[in-house]
């Protein structure tokens, strides 16, 4: 009987509840495994005893992301984890979307400043400030060139908690075509989805944002399969990847572009897309034996 570990983290104010976990839980007992819900941070967890350990909706990492990463390493050392500790470390540190462009991965195009930098913000054009390590929209804010003081005060903010910041360019294609999930599951393609612009402008970058607006299935073209599949082909260590979502959205020149990969802890939207909880029971027992 394989045993398997859903990795998850402890309620809170500001943790959204994990659908998908349930489901998976019932399913995968159905299916004869040993499945149970454990928190990342719970030093009684002998992690030696799973067969597997699957990262699925530890949301509050980004606060904790030395800790949580340390946890990956000693986790992946006890049993196999899932995606492996080495992709873990290096996809919390959004400054990822500087490796993907250096190897050709259309990207939205991203500045980082850190701690100490000077706020270089832009002048021109509608602009994103967020943290290097968030999720959920945490911390982010959307800007007019007019708003300099505000995107200041928040970069001030975001360097007295040690995060670096992020600036991208506001993509205004968002708010017509959305941003697109394309999820993968054992190496294959397994559902996506459309979500709307998630930014509103004058929203505080503190405010509790909801990430997944008006979510709904959708059909990838083949331009978005295509940067999508160039993007995980990137990443280092690709090849022990369980799981993943490439988040794309239209750029200036009107073709997909990355805006964020999620190799950690994606939502899979199972309530969304019911069919595919199969396979990623599938999947998951497969990865365990």
């Amino acid at each position: 009987m394989a045993r398997v570990a859903l990795v998850t983290c402890r309620p809170g104010p500001e943790v959204t509840v994990d659908r998908d976990l349930p489901v998976l839980i019932r399913e995968l007992r159905a299916a004869g495994a040993e499945a149970d819900a454990v928190h990342w941070d719970d030093t009684d967890v002998d992690w030696a005893g799973y067969d597997l350990a699957v990262i699925r909706s530890t949301w509050d990492y980004s606060w904790r992301a030395a800790e949580f990463t340390a946890w990956a390493e000693r986790c992946g050392r006890a049993t196999r984890l899932a995606n492996p500790a080495d992709v873990v470390r290096w996809n919390t540190d959004k400054r990822y979307l500087g490796d993907l462009a250096a190897a050709g991965v259309p990207t939205v195009p991203t500045r980082y400043i850190a701690p100490g930098d000077r706020a270089d913000l832009p002048g021109d054009h509608e602009y994103v400030v967020k943290p290097t390590s968030g999720a959920g929209a945490r911390f982010a804010a959307r800007y007019a060139p007019g708003e300099h003081d505000t995107a200041v005060r928040q970069l001030a903010r975001l360097h007295a908690e040690g995060f670096t910041a992020m600036v991208q360019p506001y993509v205004k294609d968002i708010d017509v075509s959305g941003e697109r999930a394309v999820q993968f599951f054992g190496g294959r393609l397994l559902h996506a989805s459309r979500k709307g612009a998630v930014l509103a402008p004058g929203t505080p970058y503190d405010e509790k944002k909801v990430a997944h607006p008006g979510l709904e299935p959708w059909t990838p073209t083949p331009a978005e399969l295509a940067t999508a599949e160039r993007a995980l082909a990137a990443v280092p260590g690709h090849a022990g990847l369980l799981y993943a979502r490439v988040d794309l959205v239209d750029g200036a020149d009107g073709q997909p572009c990355v805006m964020e990969l999620e190799l950690v802890e994606p939502n899979l939207f199972l309530d969304l897309h019911t069919g595919s909880v199969p396979v990623v029971v599938d999947e998951i027992l497969r990865a365990a034996r």
